[in-house]
């Protein structure tokens, strides 16, 4: 197998603001991974949040290609075991290796990636569109640009509620809305009453990730369903969210690909929970690979190419028709340049 990868810029239309960050341009790794005349691809956004760099992302995808040289192509759970030791730390960019492998595993079969897990594409439900932190004229500005049926709304200001009254004049949208860690407790509980009165459909991840007593309180008192985001990274996160949270919401960057990513949705419809999978603006790279197992999902963030000024890719298009799929094999997604 045959690595490469290259640094790309990704323009947002807007200035995309969470509790804890902002940004104009979305640094992103993109992944090509050959193999008997086919090529796989897969994308992984830098993160400073979670220490996930350019520099320390291309370090170790450079490693990993002295390792694929000598491994032969097998199936894609198979490959992310053999190289998981140069990426323990560094899920982000073995999530870019793991879509590339997919990618490259069903182009081999020439199958779309949504295919060979057996899924059917009319079953994935609406994506959310996300509108950042801002002040209110602009998250409705926003809003108005994009006329959507279900919106996430981030918060985690001092006028979280007045945000959500204010959207709420505008739209019968349903909302979902994302406090990315920022309240405790009593707050949650306290605004869960009054966000549903709101039509706010589910709290994602209101506590920080670590206040498990916290979460136990709000469990069994929130008037909304709440969805883990930061307190569930990993497969071993899911069976600790069970009784803490309604559902979980994977991002398969954090999690370090598909293939730990449809583990940790597995364990969590064992447990009853409900499922998700996020994005992180992405490019139309990663959208495509989230698409193909979203029929398997609850509810799905996957507007992340949706919210950038210019795309380096194409792949699915999403309407709110539903998902349109490139007739290519794989996730269909390829680089415009």
């Amino acid at each position: 197998m045959q690595l490469e990868f290259q640094v790309r810029y990704l323009p947002l239309k807007h200035t995309f603001t969470i509790a804890h960050q902002s940004r104009d341009v979305q640094e992103t790794i993109i992944v090509k991974l050959s193999h008997n005349g086919q090529y796989g691809l897969g994308e992984s956004t830098t993160n400073p949040f979670y220490g996930m760099t350019v520099e320390n992302m291309s370090k170790v995808l450079a490693e990993a290609s002295v390792r694929l040289e000598d491994l032969p192509f097998t199936h894609p759970e198979e490959i992310w075991t053999q190289t998981y030791d140069l990426f323990s730390h560094n899920p982000f960019a073995q999530c870019a290796l793991d879509m590339a492998i997919w990618d490259l595993y069903a182009k081999l079969q020439g199958k779309k990636l949504y295919e060979l897990f057996g899924l059917d594409p009319k079953n994935i439900p609406l994506t959310n569109f996300t509108i950042g932190i801002a002040p209110i004229p602009k998250m409705i500005k926003k809003m108005k640009e994009m006329e959507w049926p279900i919106y996430k709304i981030k918060l985690g200001t001092d006028d979280d509620l007045a945000i959500i009254r204010a959207l709420r004049e505008q739209t019968d949208a349903i909302f979902r809305i994302d406090a990315n860690c920022a309240w405790n407790a009593d707050q949650a509980i306290d605004y869960s009453y009054k966000l549903r009165e709101l039509g706010v459909e589910f709290m994602e991840q209101p506590l920080g990730k670590d206040d498990l007593e916290g979460m136990k309180k709000v469990y069994a008192h929130s008037a909304l369903p709440v969805i883990a985001d930061e307190s569930c990274i990993v497969p071993s996160d899911v069976k600790k969210c069970h009784g803490l949270f309604h559902g979980i919401n994977v991002k398969l960057v954090k999690a370090g690909g598909i293939t730990p990513g449809l583990k940790m949705l597995k364990e969590a419809k064992s447990l009853n929970m409900k499922t998700m999978v996020g994005c992180m603006t992405e490019s139309s790279v990663g959208i495509s690979a989230i698409a193909h197992i979203a029929p398997m999902l609850d509810y799905v963030d996957m507007d992340g190419a949706m919210l950038l000024a210019e795309d380096v890719a194409e792949g699915v298009v999403i309407t709110t028709e539903g998902v349109i799929f490139p007739d290519r094999p794989g996730t269909g997604a390829i680089m415009k340049d």
